[in-house]
Protein backbone atom coordinates (compact mmCIF):
# COMPACT_ATOMS: atom_id res chain seq x y z
CA UNK A 1 0.00 0.00 0.00
CA UNK A 2 1.15 3.27 -0.91
CA UNK A 3 1.01 6.25 1.48
CA UNK A 4 -1.58 7.71 -0.15
CA UNK A 5 -3.47 4.91 -0.19
CA UNK A 6 -2.58 4.42 3.83
CA UNK A 7 -3.23 8.54 4.70
CA UNK A 8 -6.72 7.33 3.03
CA UNK A 9 -7.84 4.46 5.03
CA UNK A 10 -6.37 5.90 8.19
CA UNK A 11 -8.31 9.37 7.73
CA UNK A 12 -11.51 7.24 6.97
CA UNK A 13 -11.26 5.10 10.34
CA UNK A 14 -11.63 8.38 11.59
CA UNK A 15 -13.98 10.21 10.22
CA UNK A 16 -12.15 12.43 8.34
CA UNK A 17 -11.51 13.60 4.56
CA UNK A 18 -8.94 13.42 2.39
CA UNK A 19 -8.88 16.81 1.18
CA UNK A 20 -7.02 18.81 -1.24
CA UNK A 21 -5.28 20.50 1.55
CA UNK A 22 -4.23 17.25 3.01
CA UNK A 23 -3.37 15.85 -0.67
CA UNK A 24 -0.96 19.11 -1.05
CA UNK A 25 0.90 18.43 2.34
CA UNK A 26 1.23 14.43 1.35
CA UNK A 27 3.08 15.71 -1.74
CA UNK A 28 5.38 18.13 0.31
CA UNK A 29 6.10 15.87 2.36
CA UNK A 30 6.92 13.26 -0.29
CA UNK A 31 9.11 15.96 -1.96
CA UNK A 32 10.70 16.72 0.89
CA UNK A 33 12.84 13.56 0.96
CA UNK A 34 14.44 14.36 4.19
CA UNK A 35 13.98 15.79 7.33
CA UNK A 36 12.49 19.26 7.70
CA UNK A 37 10.17 20.82 9.73
CA UNK A 38 6.46 22.84 8.95
CA UNK A 39 7.81 26.17 7.83
CA UNK A 40 10.33 24.25 5.87
CA UNK A 41 7.19 22.43 4.34
CA UNK A 42 5.55 25.45 4.12
CA UNK A 43 8.51 27.02 1.58
CA UNK A 44 8.24 24.22 -0.42
CA UNK A 45 4.68 23.77 -1.00
CA UNK A 46 4.71 27.65 -1.51
CA UNK A 47 7.66 27.71 -4.27
CA UNK A 48 5.43 24.76 -6.09
CA UNK A 49 2.30 26.85 -6.04
CA UNK A 50 0.44 26.23 -3.30
CA UNK A 51 -2.00 28.00 -1.05
CA UNK A 52 -1.89 26.68 1.93
CA UNK A 53 -0.99 29.02 5.37
CA UNK A 54 1.12 27.63 7.64
CA UNK A 55 -0.91 27.34 10.38
CA UNK A 56 -2.85 24.83 8.06
CA UNK A 57 0.44 22.95 7.89
CA UNK A 58 1.03 22.96 11.95
CA UNK A 59 -2.56 21.81 12.73
CA UNK A 60 -2.04 19.21 9.70
CA UNK A 61 0.83 17.53 10.47
CA UNK A 62 0.14 15.66 13.73
CA UNK A 63 -2.53 13.33 11.79
CA UNK A 64 0.51 12.11 9.31
CA UNK A 65 2.50 11.45 12.31
CA UNK A 66 -0.51 9.84 14.10
CA UNK A 67 -0.70 8.06 10.85
CA UNK A 68 2.29 6.72 10.88
CA UNK A 69 3.55 8.54 7.42
CA UNK A 70 6.22 10.69 9.10
CA UNK A 71 7.81 10.54 12.48
CA UNK A 72 8.70 13.70 15.18
CA UNK A 73 12.73 12.94 14.75
CA UNK A 74 14.10 16.07 16.94
CA UNK A 75 13.35 19.38 18.73
CA UNK A 76 15.93 21.91 17.25
CA UNK A 77 15.78 25.23 17.86
CA UNK A 78 12.14 25.10 19.48
CA UNK A 79 10.99 23.65 16.71
CA UNK A 80 10.05 19.87 15.60
CA UNK A 81 11.69 18.78 13.04
CA UNK A 82 10.16 15.49 10.85
CA UNK A 83 10.94 13.07 8.73
CA UNK A 84 9.26 10.13 6.20
CA UNK A 85 8.64 7.45 8.05
CA UNK A 86 6.77 5.02 5.30
CA UNK A 87 8.87 2.48 4.00
CA UNK A 88 12.21 2.91 6.70
CA UNK A 89 13.79 1.15 8.61
CA UNK A 90 14.56 2.79 12.29
CA UNK A 91 17.64 4.67 12.63
CA UNK A 92 18.95 7.73 15.30
CA UNK A 93 20.44 11.06 14.80
CA UNK A 94 23.00 13.03 15.04
CA UNK A 95 22.85 16.55 14.72
CA UNK A 96 24.87 19.56 14.35
CA UNK A 97 24.07 22.61 16.22
CA UNK A 98 25.99 25.01 14.23
CA UNK A 99 25.29 24.18 10.75
CA UNK A 100 21.84 22.22 11.10
CA UNK A 101 23.46 18.87 9.45
CA UNK A 102 21.35 15.78 10.47
CA UNK A 103 23.43 12.32 10.29
CA UNK A 104 21.45 9.43 10.78
CA UNK A 105 22.95 6.31 11.95
CA UNK A 106 21.99 2.56 12.88
CA UNK A 107 24.14 0.75 15.49
CA UNK A 108 23.00 -2.98 16.00
CA UNK A 109 24.76 -2.73 19.67
CA UNK A 110 23.21 0.21 20.95
CA UNK A 111 19.85 -1.32 19.83
CA UNK A 112 21.00 -4.73 22.10
CA UNK A 113 21.89 -2.46 24.93
CA UNK A 114 18.93 -0.51 24.89
CA UNK A 115 16.57 -3.88 24.37
CA UNK A 116 18.74 -5.49 27.49
CA UNK A 117 17.77 -2.03 29.56
CA UNK A 118 14.12 -3.03 28.68
CA UNK A 119 14.52 -6.24 29.65
CA UNK A 120 16.27 -5.86 32.82
CA UNK A 121 13.54 -3.36 34.11
CA UNK A 122 10.43 -5.53 32.82
CA UNK A 123 9.84 -3.13 30.48
CA UNK A 124 7.87 -3.52 27.02
CA UNK A 125 9.30 -1.03 24.66
CA UNK A 126 6.95 -0.02 21.62
CA UNK A 127 8.84 3.68 20.57
CA UNK A 128 12.13 5.31 20.89
CA UNK A 129 14.35 8.15 19.45
CA UNK A 130 17.92 8.97 20.36
CA UNK A 131 18.82 12.27 19.33
CA UNK A 132 22.40 13.81 20.28
CA UNK A 133 22.99 17.38 19.43
CA UNK A 134 26.62 18.55 18.98
CA UNK A 135 29.16 19.76 16.06
CA UNK A 136 30.09 17.76 12.93
CA UNK A 137 33.27 17.44 12.38
CA UNK A 138 33.22 20.05 9.35
CA UNK A 139 31.69 22.51 11.85
CA UNK A 140 34.20 21.26 14.44
CA UNK A 141 37.86 21.73 11.29
CA UNK A 142 36.29 25.44 10.76
CA UNK A 143 36.30 26.88 14.70
CA UNK A 144 39.47 25.87 15.10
Amino acid sequence: MEPAEHFRAYLKRRGLSFTSTRSAILRGIVASRGHFDADGLHDLLKRKGETLSSATIYRTLPLFVQSGIIKETLRARGRARYEPAWGRDHHDHLECISCGRIIEFKDDELEALQDKVCRRHGFLPVEHRLGIRGYCAACRRTKR
